[in-house]
């Protein structure tokens, strides 16, 4: 696969205007203030992983709407100190998975809280979260389109609703160290994290992996892949709504929680991925308002820099965990 995006000398100071609605912050503001009428009810019960060195707990909690979220609790075996934190979000169509599938940043000493995906689950790693509620336009196969033509009731509003939430959670467990807690994900993950980055204050770091859900427009124009072209279907069908549509998607778009954040941040960035296209990662990483960095992986697509990245992540939390 060749270069298709711009050179990465472009790309370094690409930093294309924001499409953001007047009522943005107003929007998120209302949409928190919804979800806290419900009670966290965050309850961590004992599993049994068969994994002797961490103890694992089975995590729910209420999140948007008061609907109920599946997550894990990973922790050093026998801790019983505060422990820095990383809170974990998935790629698109993955769910929570299995305890053991989330051992790298537990061994590395931290606490581990991973967060289901609502309605996902059935592509790659299970889940065991529903979501409820259904958008009420007609839809591409696929989450991109759900809801898209209002954005209070657009998928992704749910989503981040609940991965605010996830933090707030995590935070409930006496062993989780409200000052030493770090959002992560990658993908579909790393485009969550990106919106609590910007949504939430108090967070020691975050690391965003190839994030996707931001530059959608520009995405939607230059790839032909899964799952940006859910969008660009939708409006091969609906002609007349593209208007709409990208007025919902501003209001999801990582560019604008990025303008937002200002924890520190490790991005990736992959400049062959035809997935998340390196534009739209960069567009996010030059608007992001806190101290960053970004590690570029020039020969790969949207697998990113996979177990070199991870290196780089345990490297760099190493750090965060000393400095907070």
């Amino acid at each position: 696969m060749p270069l298709f995006d711009k050179p990465l000398s472009e790309l370094r100071d690409y930093r294309p205007e924001r499409d953001e609605q007047p009522d943005f912050d107003e929007f998120w503001s209302r949409t928190l203030d919804e979800a806290a009428q419900f009670p966290l009810d965050a309850q961590f019960t004992p599993y049994d992983a068969a994994l002797s060195l961490v103890d694992v707990y089975d995590v729910r909690f209420s999140g948007w709407g008061g609907h109920r979220i599946a997550g894990w609790l990973i922790l050093p075996a026998g801790a019983t100190e505060p422990l820095p934190t990383v809170v974990h979000y998935i790629g698109y169509g993955g769910g929570r998975g299995f305890p053991h599938d989330w051992l790298s940043s537990p061994v590395a000493g931290f606490a581990t809280f991973v967060m289901d995906t609502r309605g996902q689950g059935s592509n790659g790693t299970p889940g065991d979260t529903p979501d409820p509620v259904g958008g009420k336009n007609a839809q591409t196969p696929g989450f991109m389109t759900r809801g898209v033509m209002d954005p209070d009731d657009y998928y992704y509003r749910r989503v981040f609703t609940d991965a605010v939430r996830a933090v707030d959670a995590a935070l409930t467990h006496p062993l989780v160290d409200a000052s030493r807690v770090v959002i992560a994900g990658g993908s579909q993950g790393g485009g969550i994290a990106t919106a609590v980055a910007g949504l939430r204050t108090g967070l020691a770091g975050a690391m965003f992996d190839v994030p996707f859900l931001t530059g959608y427009r520009r995405a939607t124009e230059i790839v032909e892949t899964l799952p940006y072209y859910e969008i660009a279907r939708y409006l091969s069908i609906h002609r007349d709504h593209e208007e709409q549509v990208f007025r919902t998607l501003s209001y999801f778009d990582g560019m604008n929680f990025a303008a937002r954040a200002t924890s520190p941040a490790l991005y990736s960035v992959a400049l062959m991925d035809t997935t998340c296209p390196p534009s739209t990662v960069f567009a996010s990483y030059n608007h992001y308002a806190g101290p960053k960095e970004i590690r570029v992986w020039p020969y790969n697509k949207h697998e990113g820099g996979q177990t070199f990245q991870t290196r780089e992540q345990l490297r760099w939390l190493r750090d965060i965990a000393k400095n907070s």
